[in-house]
C-alpha cells in the first residue's frame, strides 16, 4: 500500500505511521513548514510540507496514493466554533477535493465526540442516531464525517470512518493532561469517577486503522475503536496520579460540574484562554461512553493488543521521563 497520512507528527499519527513502515508500507507525510520531523525521518518516510487550509499548498499530495489517512485536527476539549471548524472541517474539505480522482481509499480519524456527547452512550452502534451537541468539537466532527461520506456516495473515492474513543498512551492528552492538572491543583472526580473511562490504547487504534484501510468490505462503513478494559476514571485517574505522587481530591456531581463548565467556556475562551474545566470534558468524565465495538470486531477482526496493566507500564515510564517523578 502506497499511504499519505496527514497528521503524522502527531500523538497517534507517529503510531500510525510507525506501524505502517514497520508492516512495509510506502508511506508519504504532510508536515507544516517548521514542524519537527525528525522521527518522521529516522522512518524513512518521504515528508511535503503544506497547509491543509491553504488549498495551493497541497496541490498534488495526494497523488500516487492507495490510501489517504486523514489525522490532523485541532484535539482539545475547548476553542471557539472557527478554531474547530477551521482545523477540522475546511481541513478536510481541502484534502478531500485533493484526494478526489487521485486517491483509492480515504480513512477519517474522527471521533466518538461526533455521535453527540452529553448522554450515556453505552453500547451505542454506528448506525445508532448522532446529533449536534452544541460543543465546537464534536460539532466540526459530526459534519466532516457527513463530508466525507457524501464524496463516498457520489463515488469519488472509497471513504471509511473511525471513531476512536478516548485516546490513551504515551503523551496522550488523557495522560498529560490529567498529570499536568494534578501537578498544578486539586483534581476532582466526577460523579465520583465511576463511569468508565472509554480508553482505547494508541496501538491497538493503529492497528484498527490500518486493518480497516486494508479491508474491502469497510469501504463506507463507520467503525468504533473502544478497548474492552474494565477501568474506571476513579482507576485510570489514580493510576495515573500514583506516577506522580497524586491522587483525585473529592467528588462533583455531573449536572453541576457541568453547568460550571459551560460558565467557564463562555467567559474563558473568547479571552483565549483555557478554561479549568469544559462542557467537553465533563461529558466524558461524567457519562458512560462505552459505545459499541461489535462492527470492528467482526468485520475486521479487531481487538484489544495491548493489556491495560501493560499500556500503565508504557505510560508511566514516559511520565517519568518528561515530569522526573520516581
Amino acid at each position: 500500500m502506497k499511504a499519505f497520512v496527514t497528521g503524522a507528527g502527531g500523538f497517534i499519527g507517529t503510531v500510525l505511521t510507525r506501524e505502517l513502515v514497520r508492516q512495509g508500507h510506502e508511506v508519504r507525510a504532510l508536515a507544516l513548514p517548521g514542524e519537527d520531523i525528525d522521527f518522521l525521518k529516522g522512518l524513512g518516510v518521504e515528508i511535503l510540507f503544506g497547509n491543509l487550509l491553504e488549498r495551493s499548498s497541497i496541490k498534488g499530495v495526494c497523488g500516487g496514493a492507495d490510501t489517504v489517512f486523514h489525522l490532523a485536527g485541532r484535539v482539545t476539549d475547548w476553542g471557539t466554533r472557527d478554531q474547530f471548524y477551521s482545523a477540522i472541517y475546511d481541513a478536510t474539505a481541502n484534502l478531500l477535493a485533493e484526494a478526489s480522482g487521485s486517491s483509492g481509499r480515504f480513512v477519517y480519524i474522527s471521533s466518538i465526540a461526533a455521535i453527540g456527547f452529553g448522554r450515556h452512550m453505552k453500547g451505542l452502534r454506528e448506525a445508532d442516531p448522532t446529533f449536534k451537541s452544541g460543543i465546537p468539537y464534536n460539532d466540526a466532527k459530526f459534519d466532516a464525517e457527513r463530508l466525507v461520506m457524501a464524496r463516498h456516495r457520489a463515488g469519488d473515492m472509497s471513504c471509511t470512518i473511525i471513531r476512536p474513543a478516548n485516546v490513551t498512551g504515551p503523551g496522550s492528552v488523557w495522560v498529560r493532561d490529567i498529570v499536568e492538572k494534578m501537578l498544578a491543583m486539586p483534581v476532582p472526580l466526577i460523579d465520583g469517577g465511576r463511569h468508565s473511562a472509554s480508553l482505547v490504547y494508541v496501538d491497538s487504534l493503529a492497528d484498527g486503522i490500518i486493518r480497516a484501510a486494508l479491508s474491502e468490505g469497510a469501504r463506507g462503513r463507520t467503525y468504533h475503536l473502544r478497548d474492552d478494559w474494565d477501568v474506571t476514571w476513579r482507576r485510570y485517574t489514580s493510576d495515573l496520579g500514583s506516577l506522580v505522587g497524586k491522587k483525585p481530591v473529592g467528588s462533583l456531581p455531573y449536572r453541576p460540574a457541568r453547568m460550571l463548565g459551560a460558565f467557564f467556556d463562555l467567559v474563558c475562551t473568547p479571552l483565549g484562554v483555557r478554561p479549568p474545566i469544559s462542557r467537553m470534558s465533563m461529558d466524558i468524565l461524567g457519562r458512560d461512553n462505552d459505545v459499541d465495538t461489535t462492527l470492528a470486531r467482526t468485520e475486521l477482526g479487531w481487538k484489544t493488543t495491548v493489556p491495560y496493566p501493560e499500556a500503565m507500564e508504557a505510560i508511566g515510564a514516559w511520565v517519568r521521563r518528561t515530569y522526573g517523578r520516581a
